[in-house]
């Protein structure tokens, strides 16, 4: 595991000092300007300025005032009156899988080297691969996948599936003691798998929702889907739903459905790397009710980006058969530098709204020092990397493998403890998909680090090519989860990840 070297002393505290400047600054200028107006309006008196006979000011000064300060007034108050409603995170519940579920090293080479379609040249590339993949032994499969052959039909998906997603939304309305019948909004996503009935008609079947209940189900947009689903309740939240109202949404993956049963190295990947696991929230328009608890973070930003219009990206993630008719999902060698290519677009729309103005100036100058330099001096100037450590306190990674953390890290200039939980998510559950930065969240508050205030980045990467991201404020402190998804295991994290782990 590279570790990042610390930045020198001094210069820690000349961007400090630089920061503070950059906020100072502009508040000094304002405050000097009241002054002296106010100084001014001293020296005319009360009665001059009731008279209305400020002899410094013409009526055209007062005019132009009156054409800027009114409608700015009136621009502001609507507003005001137009804004969304804010969004609130009430809770999440995390899948627990059952220790039966568990896949050590051992079982993976056994069952691999037992299967009748892998010949020996498979056999090395996919223990060498899991070797290097940052996987630990505690991660889990669905009970079919543990049979010799394997069960990947109809009806293990649908067992798996069920499995999951009832259990997370049974842990979340017992923590948050919400009724179904009050649930007025479902959003419900699973990639690969998409059976009919959907799993948002399960949910309502199971729990017994209202039949007025908008229920929508997202299928095929790969590992960012929970935050689109995010997104799809938040809207329907504030447009479609009256003040105060709930939504629950369901991020899970349905790994039996997606078991590859061929020799092709890019369609063997998924099949080694994914693991079962799924999560539950409740969203409100309402920060705190007499039914629910009080919310646990509003919802500041989604950004969305999606680039399927270039063919390479289009066919990063790939669901086909290959040339024995195999079916599986085909993950392409330009899936990490496309991710980073759309990384870039997302941070783009991500940094104009959240970063600080200190930040904003330093990549405004550097970008205008390249643009002024001629073409042998551009390539020397480099372009500054926003610190987005300014901007957030906790990231949340998607765990779609070591490569793919990495290079986010890489990219964002992090440090090692700012990945920390995407590391220990993808060794202790591994890719769970849409739900991982979940458990990453999860893992952030079962350390006892999160704090009333402090900011939470997710990014996710899916099929598409998508980068997806979202921005949330803590606003009040968990209690201390002893079902959690890391209650069994936290103490033992973090975890030295080694470059490899022999599995025979």
């Amino acid at each position: 595991m590279t570790m990042s070297s610390p930045p020198p002393r001094a210069s820690k505290h000349l961007k400090s000092a630089y920061r503070l400047a950059a906020i100072a600054v502009p508040v000094v200028a304002a405050a000097v300007v009241v002054i002296v107006v106010l100084l001014r309006a001293a020296q005319l008196g009360p009665g001059e300025l009731l008279a209305g006979r400020l002899g410094a000011v013409r009526h055209v000064h007062l005019f132009l005032a009156a054409l800027v300060v009114v409608p700015s007034a009136v621009a502001t108050l609507l507003r005001l009156v137009r804004r969304p409603r804010s969004v609130y995170l009430v809770d999440y519940a995390c899948f627990r899988p059952q220790p039966s579920n568990r896949l050590p090293f051992a079982t993976f080479a056994e069952h691999f080297r037992l299967s009748p379609h892998i010949d020996d040249g498979s056999f090395r590339f996919v223990t060498r691969m899991m070797e290097r993949s940052g996987l630990g032994e505690r991660t889990y499969v669905p009970r079919g996948n543990l049979y010799l052959p394997p069960r990947t039909g109809m009806e293990e998906a649908r067992d798996e599936a069920e499995m999951v997603v009832f259990a997370a939304v049974g842990d979340l309305l017992a923590r948050t003691r919400i009724r179904p019948e009050e649930i007025d909004v479902l959003v419900t996503n699973c990639s690969v798998f998409s059976p009919t009935p959907s799993f948002a008609d399960m949910v309502v079947n199971r729990f017994k929702l209202r039949g007025d209940v908008r229920a929508v189900h997202l299928s095929g947009m790969g590992c960012s889907a929970g935050l689109i689903a995010v997104e799809v309740a938040r809207n329907l939240l504030q447009a479609a739903a009256p003040r105060g109202a709930h939504a629950l949404v369901v991020s899970t993956e349905t790994t039996s459905f997606s078991h590859y049963a061929g020799t092709s190295r890019s369609m063997l990947l998924p099949t080694a790397l994914f693991r079962m696991g799924g999560v539950a929230m409740l969203l409100s328009t309402s920060r705190s009710s007499a039914t629910t608890t009080t919310s646990r973070f509003r919802l500041a930003h989604i950004v969305r980006t999606l680039n399927a219009a270039e063919d390479r990206a289009y066919r990063c993630a790939y669901h086909e058969e290959d040339g024995d008719g195999n079916l599986g999902v085909n993950l392409s060698k330009d899936i990490v530098p496309v991710a980073g290519e759309m990384l870039k677009a997302n941070i783009a729309t991500v940094g104009s709204r959240v970063l600080p103005l200190s930040e904003k100036l330093l990549y405004a100058l550097s970008l205008l020092a390249r643009k002024v330099a001629g073409s042998r001096r551009r390539k020397a100037i480099k372009l500054h990397v926003p610190d987005f450590r300014t901007a957030f306190e906790h990231f949340c990674i998607h765990a779609g493998g070591r490569s793919v953390i990495d290079a986010v890290q890489n990219g964002l200039g992090l440090a090692d403890e700012d990945v920390e939980a995407s590391r220990m998510a993808l060794h202790r559950f591994g890719n769970t998909s849409s739900s991982s930065v979940w458990y990453e969240l999860a893992y952030v508050e079962a350390k006892g680090r999160m704090r009333r205030g402090d900011r939470v980045w997710m990014i996710c990467f899916g099929s598409g090519f998508k980068c997806n991201s979202a921005a949330w404020e803590c606003i009040s402190l968990p209690a201390r989860d002893a079902d959690g998804p890391w209650a069994d295991s936290i103490h033992q994290y973090p975890v030295a990840i080694t470059t490899t782990t022999k599995m025979c």
